[in-house]
């Protein structure tokens, strides 16, 4: 199974040769902003929700300040809006506090952030700061790998 596994991975490379994460994002904080808000939302939707706010708050002293019905407001189209601006906000605050306003580059301090757990910090590993620590599967990810029978190891 590993070597069936090797070259199904070496046929989607070559298949999509320039996959990508589907979130929009300009900076590490934005990224991490996007893959909070991605939870129980579809990336397009996050995609068409955050411009306007990236154009206006992008920096973790933007969203710390930021009333939090304000915030509310802003990401309602995600869903889950009021523990996500809860978590944003937090999130924002410790990075100020804690990380000199800049986003953690460490898998260790990205969990310890509130609202951040393991998947969503692989996301911002690989995609902000191109260091793989892991992969971020989600249901259909899941779904598929079940199909093709690879095995999850614990």
């Amino acid at each position: 199974m590993k070597e069936q596994s090797k070259e199904i991975v070496k046929i989607l490379k070559k298949r999509y040769p320039d996959a990508k994460c589907s979130l929009d994002f300009k900076t590490p904080f934005e990224m991490l902003v996007a893959v909070m808000l991605s939870a129980q939302c579809t990336d397009e939707r996050v995609n068409k929700t955050t411009p306007s706010i990236f154009a206006k708050y992008n920096t973790p002293k933007d969203f710390a300040e930021m009333d939090i019905e304000e915030l509310e407001k802003l990401i309602h189209p995600c869903g889950f809006y009021k523990n996500k601006a809860k978590n944003i906000k937090a999130c924002s605050q410790m990075i100020i506090e804690k990380y000199n306003g800049e986003v953690p580059k460490t898998m260790g301090e990205l969990i310890l952030l509130p609202g951040v757990g393991r998947k969503s910090a692989n996301v911002v590993m690989l995609e902000a700061f191109g260091d793989a620590q892991g992969i971020a599967v989600d249901t259909h990810c899941k779904r598929i790998a079940n199909k093709l029978r690879f095995k999850q190891r614990k």
